[in-house]
């Protein structure tokens, strides 16, 4: 049975669409030629921008010691009253491609759907900023947050770090390093199909080694660990399966479909947090794949997996005397 004869059928037609029109990959290619080719492809799927009700500005804030001041876009309800959650937002792109657009009605839709002030952060992508940039980035841009409470009108006690693919592993390697620092505290983890993992051993990194050449595969994650880790060894905050000690971290909130690379990584990683006593919430969906609920948004599955984050982001967020 191939691939595609595994999907959920509302997207078969989307990965027959997409199937081989991804550029090289492997080490071929000039970088900024491909970000530019996956995000014309990224666009052709992506849904419509939404109607949202949504207020939006673009800030310069600390960066981390020793290096550049960060961008955020800070994203709140247009109609909210009094002080807000708050979500830290990290995008996805493999640690080499994405920017404060490329998920920009994801944001808007967080800030609305939730109520929550949304903070995105621009963090340094590799290869020109291998490892630790991003990770340190975006651990600045959480201070900044939890400390932006009064100026920007949320309550930094309820706090939620929310990222997806490369964003979800940089949002548990942020988790980690404010578990280890001392704060800020995190109400909730959402780590949505994470890159947690560079040893490339699973068997679900086997056995999709391939996907149809249009989506996240084997080839594509072994070189953008290469130029992340750029020849450093991975540690728990580059590669958050490493980690040795889950204790203490906040409650997490993990999905992942059935066909996607990383699934093997994300359930034994969601598995290791339970056994460290983590709170800890998992969902692995038959017939989804890597990032396929944002490109057939209207599936059924779909609203069925972004529904569940969304009420999962509701229920960790409300005041606790909700």
């Amino acid at each position: 049975m191939t691939f595609a004869d595994r999907v959920d059928p509302a997207y078969r037609d989307v990965v027959a669409a997409l199937t081989g029109v991804v550029p090289a990959r492997g080490g071929t290619g000039d970088v900024d030629e491909r970000r530019a080719a996956l995000a014309l492809i990224g666009g052709s799927v992506a849904p419509p921008p939404g109607a949202y009700d949504v207020e939006h500005e673009d800030r310069v804030v600390p960066g981390p010691d020793d290096a550049p001041a960060l961008r955020v876009r800070v994203y709140r309800p247009a109609r909210a009253a009094g002080d807000l959650p708050v979500i830290l937002h990290v995008h996805g792109g493999g640690m080499w491609l994405g920017d404060l657009e490329s998920e920009h009605d994801l944001c808007r839709r967080l800030s609305e759907a939730v109520g929550a002030v949304v903070v995105s952060v621009n963090y340094r992508l590799a290869p020109e900023s291998p490892y630790p940039a991003a990770a340190d980035d975006c651990y600045a841009a959480l201070r900044w947050v939890a400390g932006s409470a009064r100026e920007l009108g949320f309550d930094a006690a309820r706090l939620a770090v929310f990222g997806g693919s490369a964003g979800g592993g940089l949002a548990i390697a942020t988790a980690l390093r404010a578990r280890d620092l001392g704060g800020p505290a995190i109400r909730l983890l959402m780590a949505v199909y994470p890159m947690v993992d560079d040893r490339h051993e699973t068997p679900s990194s086997r056995e999709l080694a391939d996907l149809g050449g249009f989506v996240w595969d084997r080839a594509f994650n072994v070189e953008a660990w290469e130029w992340y880790l750029a020849g450093r060894p991975a540690d728990a905050y580059a590669a958050p399966a490493r980690a040795t000690d889950l204790a203490g971290m906040p409650p997490t909130f993990v999905d992942v479909g059935e066909l996607d690379l990383f699934r093997d990584e994300d359930v034994a990683f969601a598995s290791a947090l339970l056994a460290a006593g983590v709170p800890t919430e998992l969902h692995v969906y038959p017939g989804a794949f890597h990032g396929s609920e944002a490109m057939v948004p209207d599936a059924e599955l779909s609203r069925r997996i972004v529904g569940t984050r969304l009420a999962a982001l509701r229920r960790a967020l409300a005041p606790h005397d909700a």
